[in-house]
């Protein structure tokens, strides 16, 4: 909202496109603004265990500010550095002086943007039906009977098929907005994985203890930040930055769809006859669930029997790694390469999957696919331009202040060949058999394609489908420009 929101319809109807179709995540700034919390409130985190009461107030400017001076945008973070631990869910954590925490008062502005007069627009509407379908989750998470989906039906409430870095982005916020999350974090499985759409704790104190594991989607790290895995591109101080996103170890097919296991008193018949029906070449050992010992593989089975024929099972037990889900996967390759596979921690910490060089090596040559095809269009594009256009002419329209400098066909962008090829009068100089807006429409296509690769987002393999959408365009490319 505008610092006048509360009063124009204009700026109601900005209001909903800001916090429900943009989906970035409301501002403590942004209750201040909409007339729904005072400055100079006085808000009081109240630590029942500890008995100790931490006391601030809201600044004119709408952050948090502590009694000994500190101020902070985040509620979380306020959190944070008034009790020198965390991290908090800080909007579950400050109360109002009536008991209203801040987490009321931020559903509050979200339901005021929802329930404006339908204004016609399509996603407007959308969004309003999303936060219905949010609120309903918040209230079964709340009542300890959660909704538990898979990625990509959760996607679908977002009209989205697959995880780009800004739909990521709206959707996490949005979840947080709601005070939600999930379990396990919805970036970092694979799109037909099944989530958890969990609340915040009534009382934080819990969550100061759970802190292995790191955050989920929609909760908070101690900082200046209310969005302290991706920025989203909404212009707000608060969410600079590029999103931080890439392959997670989870985000692999085989890293979270269980394992099979032994025991270490385990006999080699058994070992044996589970790694041929199953066609492994390890088999971690497990003292239950949680509890790695180390694993099995048939070159340690050789080694102990070389070095004695009556050797227990016990001697062909190695050391093995578990990493989490939510690790990247690049960190985890040193690891990887040094055992050859590694165990795959849930968010419980469970054992939940097993992954190998040969499912990094499949996912890697997957990414790289397209990547080449890319590369390939690229330079059929700079091609044709550059043997069949003037080279002033593309300069004037790609570059019509001359701020940008270009001199030569080798420095334009992706963006100029949409540019030049886009324009009538190039386009007709060219003399292509084909329809332009056709042509540049599917053009636009690979460009979207083109930035998710060019960002290493595209977890859900969007490169996959668009294989052929490149290959027949470089195909025309090549028939028709020489």
């Amino acid at each position: 909202m505008t610092d006048d929101a509360a009063d124009g319809s204009a700026d109601e109807s900005l209001g909903r496109a800001s916090y429900l179709i943009e989906g970035r995540r409301v501002l403590v700034s942004d209750l201040v603004r909409a007339g729904l919390l005072s400055p100079g409130a006085r808000l009081t985190f109240r630590q029942r265990r500890f008995g100790q009461e931490h006391r601030a107030q809201v600044s004119a400017d709408g952050r948090i500010e502590l009694s000994d001076g500190q101020r902070f945008r985040s509620p979380s973070a306020a959190a944070a550095a008034a009790t020198g631990r965390g991290p908090y869910d800080g909007w579950t954590a400050w109360a109002l002086d009536d008991g209203t925490l801040l987490d009321q008062v931020r559903q509050s502005l979200l339901d005021t943007a929802a329930e404006l007069p339908p204004s016609g627009d399509i996603a407007a509407e959308d969004s309003a039906v999303r936060h219905t379908r949010l609120k309903e989750a918040r209230r079964q998470a709340d009542a300890k009977a959660p909704v538990t989906l898979t990625v990509r039906d959760l996607l679908g409430w977002w009209g989205a098929s697959r995880r780009g870095y800004l739909v990521t982005e709206r959707v996490a916020a949005e979840l947080a907005n709601h005070g939600l999350s999930t379990v396990p974090d919805f970036a970092a499985v694979g799109i037909d994985d099944r989530v958890t759409l969990t609340g915040t704790s009534g009382d934080t104190e819990d969550e100061e203890e759970t802190t292995e594991q790191g955050p989920v989607a929609g909760q908070e790290e101690p900082g200046e930040s209310d969005s302290p895995r991706l920025a989203a591109p909404s212009g707000n101080e608060e969410d600079k930055g590029e999103p931080i996103q890439g392959q997670t170890v989870g985000n692999l097919p085989s890293a979270l769809k269980g394992v099979v296991s032994v025991s270490s008193s385990a006999s080699f018949e058994e070992v044996f006859t589970k790694m041929r029906l199953n066609g492994y070449s390890q088999l971690p050992v497990l003292s239950g669930p949680r509890n790695l010992r180390g694993a099995v593989t048939w070159e340690s089975i050789a080694r102990a029997r070389y070095a004695n024929s009556e050797a227990p099972f016990s001697d062909a037990i190695v050391a093995a790694h578990a990493v989490s889900y939510a690790d990247h996967l690049i960190d985890v390759l040193p690891e990887l390469e040094r055992f050859g596979f590694l165990l795959v921690k849930d968010q419980t910490n469970q054992i939940a999957g097993i992954i190998t060089i040969a499912d990094v090596a499949a996912e890697y040559g997957a990414t790289a696919r397209p990547f080449l095809l890319i590369g390939d269009l690229d330079r059929h594009l700079r091609r044709v331009i550059s043997e069949g256009l003037d080279l002033a002419e593309v300069v004037a329209l790609c570059n019509p202040d001359g701020r940008r400098k270009l001199a030569a066909f080798d420095q334009l962008s992706y963006g100029d060949y949409h540019q030049v090829l886009g324009n009538q009068l190039q386009w007709d100089k060219l003399g292509w058999p084909l329809d332009r807006k056709s042509f540049i429409a599917r053009l636009d296509e690979l460009r979207e394609i083109r930035n998710e690769l060019m960002h290493f987002n595209d977890k859900d393999k969007v490169g996959d489908s668009a294989i052929p959408m490149l290959r027949n365009m470089i195909e025309l490319l090549r028939e028709h420009g020489g």
